[in-house]
């Protein structure tokens, strides 16, 4: 295995000075989220320095610079980038071509085609954002779903899984916001037994 131990740098990632790793998390929320939601995986994943996108994107089209220029920013100064994005934050990390820069990525409820949302009807400068700009995405990448999700129809998932070659773990009952503590157990156990099996990591 790895040993992921490395001397500490520092380095000044939205404001704050922390100590960066040979592993970075990039967190990206969702709709409605923030980057403090990234401190929860802090303890899941303690060999790795934790940065939570502070973005201000609200389309695909603004998070492409904005998150492309911090990823890339960030890659320069560590070795490895493990993304964990949550809903519409997997579409944006997506959007702006993240993928030549993270090893290996972690999807919550991940929002992957804007067409198939369940009650959701695209603007026309929306719908011609997705048609113009199709997906393209190349890593290693596993995706949490939940039986419930009214937000995403699991055939969206399941293509997408298919077509990326991405493993898919489904929690039976849960829901697209995992929050019970039944459900973030379950997000727990399933990101810890991934990252943890070395097979699984992109080297």
């Amino acid at each position: 295995m790895q040993d992921f131990r490395t001397s500490p740098k520092l380095y000044k990632q939205h404001g704050h000075l922390f100590q960066m790793a040979m592993n970075v998390v990039v967190y990206i929320h969702g709709q409605g989220g923030s980057a403090a939601e990234s401190e929860h995986y802090r303890t899941l994943l303690p060999d790795c320095e934790i940065v939570g996108m502070d973005y201000q994107a609200h389309t695909p089209w603004d998070a492409e610079a904005e998150l492309h220029d911090a990823v890339a920013d960030l890659k320069s100064h560590c070795d490895n980038i493990i993304l964990i994005a949550n809903s519409i934050g997997a579409y944006y990390a997506m959007a702006a071509h993240l993928d030549h820069l993270v090893n290996v990525a972690f999807f919550i409820s991940p929002v992957v085609d804007l067409e198939k949302l369940n009650g959701v009807i695209l603007s026309d400068e929306y719908l011609r954002y997705v048609r113009n700009h199709p997906i393209k995405w190349n890593v290693p990448t596993h995706i949490l779903y939940a039986s419930d999700d009214r937000l995403i129809p699991f055939d969206a998932i399941t293509d997408f899984a298919k077509n990326h070659e991405a493993t898919l773990t489904v929690m039976d009952g849960g829901e697209h916001w995992f929050h019970t503590d039944e459900q973030m157990q379950f997000l727990n156990d399933w990101i810890k037994t991934i990252y943890n099996a070395p097979s699984r990591r992109r080297k």
